[in-house]
């Protein structure tokens, strides 16, 4: 799921492709940087970086946002809010690092897990792409044609835990919001397995309810995706 800062590759694309001088020689034959089996590779090659291991010592005393979250005083927490067909979700604005337009996803052969939709290109950087809807166990694409009409607008965001790097599409980004801490409740007892596990909480917003994501549940669950 995620770019390690630690897999290398020529990024040639960004020095002697289209994105760069455009003096390579392979763009006679193949026109596009994306259609050369060097990128290609490289995209392989990223998706074949070991699984980091993720430290379980940390414990609920040692996590300031859970601390946050026992605040009497009126604590509130920060969340990007976005929507994935019919579901409204939110994840810390601490994990995201850009939110950009769509762009072609290139999928690649022989991957098992149906999360992983492929790679996009992010600035110059090759960046695993994913579905939440997989991850989650929820269908991307509820919403009535004549309502998604009028309310979509794509984005893909690129989010980050430390040299982890990841991007999923979401259909509608609403923007950044405080919610109380003293409103949020557990998580409905109706949702699936796989989004009870990787969400902390629940929210009231505009009438709505809005699935607070844990960051670090889904980070860990991207890693194992790619496994």
């Amino acid at each position: 799921m995620v770019e390690d800062r630690s897999v290398t590759f020529d990024d040639c694309w960004n020095r002697i492709g289209v994105r760069g001088d455009s003096s390579c020689e392979r763009l006679v034959e193949y026109v596009r940087c994306l259609n050369c089996p060097v990128f290609e590779a490289a995209a392989a090659k990223l998706l074949e970086r070991p699984i980091p291991l993720v430290d379980l010592s940390l414990r609920d005393a040692d996590n300031p946002a859970l601390r946050q979250r026992r605040d009497p005083q009126g604590a509130s927490e920060s969340f990007l809010i976005f929507r994935i067909g019919g579901e409204w979700l939110a994840l810390p604005t601490t994990v995201f690092k850009r939110i950009v337009q769509t762009r072609p996803i290139h999928t690649l052969p022989h991957r098992q897990h149906r999360a992983v939709l492929g790679v996009v290109n992010v600035q110059g950087d090759l960046l695993v792409c994913l579905s939440l809807a997989h991850l989650l166990g929820f269908e991307a694409d509820t919403i009535a044609g004549d309502d998604k009409a009028r309310h979509d607008l794509p984005r893909l965001l690129v989010v980050s835990r430390a040299e982890e790097h990841a991007v999923f599409p979401v259909d509608q980004v609403d923007g950044v919001h405080r919610i109380a801490v003293s409103t949020f409740c557990p998580p409905p007892a109706t949702l699936s397995q796989a989004a009870a596990a990787h969400t902390r909480a629940v929210a009231p917003w505009r009438g709505m309810t809005v699935g607070l994501l844990d960051a670090d549940a889904l980070f860990d669950t991207l890693n194992r995706s790619l496994g």
